[in-house]
């Protein structure tokens, strides 16, 4: 098993190197891990214990985000190495001014894991959620390095439970502690003998949490959004924009903002085929004078990274993308801020998003016309503002999974 876990690393990269000829994602993913052992030796300060905290992408380090936020809070003097799987991470938050260094983790072999981690040389390892690396859980064990996960989710299907997952469950094994989002997940682990683990909830209800408590003030799109009823599409794909290029035309008096889960130009270009009529934030940014620019205008496509968590602070009903894809995006960011929350079909692999269904502050749909008929519910003020109630509670009802990860680490 090893020998074809081995291989597919191997074919991965090899297939990431033919792409990388026209794929911008995959040759910023060959880029950044040219030369990345020296430059981690010239950045690295050998004298110090780092912690390394270790992300897949740009939704996983905001999972992990209130972790390094509080820790850092308590102990001014720890450092703390952030490394990212992929470029969707790393260069959004290479820059990131709470970690000491920031690099993309070096492609999971034998012997990328034993260097890194020799230069590395952690004090301890937090991984967040999804991400389990032989290698690199293997050479954590052999120098003793207390291994961590947070958020952790797991399911019957995994691999980790199937006749053939005999080199995941060696994986499993090789963690410190678990620090799992539910019981199903405790559950499942004790299934398979073990009981280091604790039900400790995710830590993205505190990062919603404090977003929405201390949310970017974005006067554009408080002049776009006032006296208006907002919606807000976000993370979306083309098959979510289409449902609401028909909303709008149903809508008329509402205002919509569309913030899509990729932000290139190819993408923008297609979202002003679909509403011709809109404006890009980014044209508007900065302006000294904004009302004459957006005072005919129904629909404001964000163009720029890093605001959609705020932006939601202006809607009153949301509609979150991926769900007539792989799964759906980021559903908490838009409930914290107290409404209701829309998506597609292709749900079941979020708990959170399962929950807010059951409690009434979500609602899912397959088609055209279920939205309408969803929308000609929620356009009711009171109800639309019962169902954001629940939502927001539920964001608040759910907190707290970083103070106990942290608690457990500071008393061990």
């Amino acid at each position: 098993m090893l020998f074809l876990y081995d291989l597919g690393i191997r074919l991965y990269i090899l297939f990431i190197r033919i792409a990388s000829v026209k794929n911008k994602k995959a040759k910023l993913w060959i880029n950044g891990r040219k030369d990345i052992f020296d430059i981690i030796k010239k950045s690295i300060d050998p004298s110090l214990k780092y912690t390394w905290f270790h992300f897949a992408s740009l939704g996983e380090f905001e999972q992990g985000r209130p972790v390094i936020e509080q820790m850092k809070k308590e102990r001014k003097e720890c450092s703390i190495v952030v490394t990212f799987f992929s470029p969707s991470g790393y260069e959004v938050r290479k820059n990131y001014p709470l970690a000491d260094h920031v690099f993309y983790l070096p492609a999971d072999t034998a012997a990328n894991a034993r260097t890194f981690i020799r230069l590395l040389n952690p004090e301890i390892a937090i991984f967040t959620k999804y991400e389990y690396w032989y290698h690199y859980f293997e050479e954590l064990n052999n120098q003793n390095i207390p291994l961590y996960i947070i958020s952790g989710i797991f399911r019957e299907e995994q691999a980790f439970f199937k006749w053939y997952g005999t080199l995941h469950r060696r994986m499993l094994g090789w963690v410190s502690h678990f620090f799992v989002q539910n019981e199903i997940s405790k559950t499942l682990l004790g299934n398979l003998g073990i009981n280091n683990v604790t039900v400790s909830g995710d830590t993205r209800f505190d990062r919603v949490k404090y977003n929405s408590e201390n949310p970017l003030s974005l006067s554009e799109i408080e002049v776009f959004s006032k006296e208006n009823e907002v919606f807000i599409a976000g993370s979306t794909w083309p098959e979510d924009e289409k449902l609401i290029a028909g909303l709008a035309v149903q809508y008329p008096d509402w205002r919509f903002i569309i913030a899509p889960h990729e932000v290139n130009e190819k993408r923008i270009a297609e979202l002003k085929l679909l509403f011709p009529e809109s404006v890009n934030y980014s044209g508007i940014k900065g302006a000294e004078n904004l009302n004459p620019e957006l005072k005919d205008s129904r629909i404001l496509i964000i163009d720029s990274i890093g605001i959609l968590s705020s932006v939601y602070r202006y809607g009153v009903i949301a509609y979150i993308g991926g769900g007539f894809g792989v799964g759906i995006h980021n559903t908490l960011e838009a409930a914290a801020f107290g409404i209701p929350v829309i998506f597609g079909p292709n749900y079941s692999r979020f708990q959170e998003a399962v929950q807010l269904i059951e409690k009434g502050g979500a609602f899912s749909i397959e088609s055209a016309d279920e939205l309408k008929l969803l929308m000609n519910q929620l356009k009711e003020p009171e109800f639309r503002k019962n169902c954001g109630v629940i939502a927001g509670n539920y964001v608040r009802q759910n907190t707290g999974a970083s103070r106990i990860f942290l608690d457990h680490i500071s008393s061990t």
